[in-house]
């Protein structure tokens, strides 16, 4: 193995030419957060350049500005005034998202009038030359489709991993579809579209004329899925240069693709999480290794039973899109399977309370910081800090549970996998029981697994250490609770509409530049 002072040197070396090259890219750029109504809004642009269209950049479901922010620069750095926003119910907006979201008279209007909100603000800032164009990834795709078909205004959409019903064989004009290479059936319902204008539309080739209002295309980023197309240089490529035909421009610098950056920053902070964990006090014995037959136990008992017991209790207790369900799934399965460990036996040791609370302030402050900065919103605002308090009280023993039939980390590889894949088909077979109302729990889950993968290994470096898994857990647990308070989408359905324009949102400038 390599000396710890090594690996804490690459680790810091990867972190600084992280911040480096994504520093880089805010480089003369001002960069200014504003509120339109309670519409969180952040405007890049390049200080003192000639007035030039504005377009609004919107994010999916349970995303934030911070997701979009490199389609934001790339724009941003070649002239453009992006003008990116937090949806309700997400990042730091704080009023919830409403309205039935099964129906396009529903959730859909309101984020439509929302972004007709933001359209009014980006249009009367200085600097903007009257034209203006939408952008929105994943479920923002179908938003900024309906609202281009309702506002004649907007001269140009951009929709990434789109799927909307509402593309006709004419609007909205000069449309743009950029799918991941890796999105199969949305590339499908890409070139779907496209069709729509012609039925011998392929792949790459631009249908009608986007300087005449005519044109169409349909482009595939290569080796992305559904988060990569956000960071993909093909996808700001086409981006930027559909937006200059439509508005007849010409952009020559490079796109701000800085997906490689924050691998890079994010590795570095995960990475100097070992040596860090070396420093920590030397625990004692740790508890003993579970039998197999306790941890078949301890982990297909709760699994198994957890979406049964759950399916006649009602979960809806917390404004927050399916996190009432997924906080009272983690403590049922955690209350169960710890019960089933005392049943069997199993005494939990001691607790390194310092290693624990070392563990989730290292996650918070330092891992959750370059994610705020750079990847997405990890700060609450204050009505999540409650959120993030009842999640706790069933992260934690689920979490507990997790890292005592793992063993604090010092299990073999395969008991980790198997008693995370075990929690996840639980979730599965939630989602299977209700479709209707958990079936948002289906994108969640992807995230759930970079939890276990990133978070994972730094508490199994502290378990290994201190000898303790209850204070892995207790960390973990809290990191969880953190993770899903901060981003799950708040929703409160009884909020009536607020309808509002230009003349009412009374949009305003808040102090410093980010």
């Amino acid at each position: 193995m390599l000396p710890r002072y090594v690996v804490a040197a690459v680790a810091l070396a990867s972190i600084c030419a992280g911040v480096w090259k994504l520093e880089g890219e805010r480089s003369e750029l001002s960069i200014e957060q504003y509120q339109v109504r309670e519409t969180p809004v952040t405007v890049y642009r390049l200080a003192g350049d000639a007035p030039a269209p504005a377009i609004v950049i919107a994010h999916g479901f349970a995303g934030s500005r911070q997701l979009m922010e490199a389609y934001a620069l790339t724009l941003a750095r070649v002239g453009y005034v992006a003008v990116a926003l937090d949806f309700e119910g997400h990042g730091q907006n704080p009023t919830p998202m409403s309205g039935d979201v099964t129906r396009v008279d529903g959730t859909t209007k309101l984020l439509m009038a929302e972004i007709g909100r933001v359209t009014d603000f980006a249009l009367a800032l200085p600097g903007v030359d009257s034209r203006i164009g939408l952008l929105g990834h994943s479920m923002a795709s179908d938003i900024v489709v309906r609202q281009a078909l309702a506002d004649p205004r907007v001269a140009a959409t951009v929709a990434i991993s789109m799927f909307s019903q509402a593309v006709t064989p004419s609007e909205p004009h000069n449309l743009l579809i950029v799918t991941g290479q890796w999105e199969a059936k949305l590339r499908e319902d890409a070139l779907r579209n496209v069709r729509l204008a012609d039925a011998s539309a392929k792949e790459g080739v631009t249908i009608g004329d986007p300087s005449a209002n005519t044109g169409r295309r349909a482009v595939v980023a290569p080796r992305v899925e559904h988060v990569g197309v956000l960071y993909s240089e093909t996808a700001l490529q086409e981006t930027r240069d559909w937006l200059d035909a439509v508005f007849d421009r010409e952009s020559r610098a490079h796109v701000s693709a800085t997906g490689g950056a924050i691998v890079l920053l994010l590795s570095g902070i995960v990475m100097l999480a070992w040596p860090l964990s070396r420093l920590l006090p030397r625990g004692d014995k740790a508890p003993p290794a579970l039998s197999l037959t306790t941890y078949i136990v301890a982990v297909f008992i709760p699994a198994l039973l957890t979406p049964f017991v759950l399916n006649v209790v009602d979960t809806r207790f917390l404004s927050v899109l399916v996190a009432d369900y997924l906080a009272a799934h983690l403590f049922v399965y955690g209350v169960i399977s710890l019960g089933l460990l005392l049943v069997l036996g199993i005494r939990f040791g001691h607790v390194a309370w310092f290693a624990a609370f070392a563990l989730a302030a290292y996650g918070i402050l330092v891992f959750g910081g370059a994610l705020d900065r750079y990847v997405a919103s990890f700060w609450p605002i204050e009505p999540r800090l409650w959120i993030i308090a009842v999640v706790a009280i069933g992260a934690l023993p689920y979490m507990i549970s997790d890292s005592l039939v793992t063993e604090g980390g010092r299990a073999r590889l395969w008991r980790s996998l198997v008693a995370r894949v075990a929690f996840i088909v639980s979730l599965g077979a939630a989602v299977a029981l209700d479709f209707e109302r958990l079936f948002f729990l289906v994108i969640i889950i992807p995230v759930i697994i970079l939890f276990f993968i990133i978070f994972g290994l730094m508490g199994a470096w502290v378990g290994r250490r201190t000898g303790s898994p209850v204070a892995v857990g207790i960390a973990l647990g809290l990191l969880l609770a953190w993770a899903i308070g901060v981003s799950f989408p708040m929703f409160d359905p009884s909020r009536a509409a607020q309808p509002g324009s230009a003349m009412n949102q009374q949009a305003k400038p808040k102090p410093g530049l980010s």
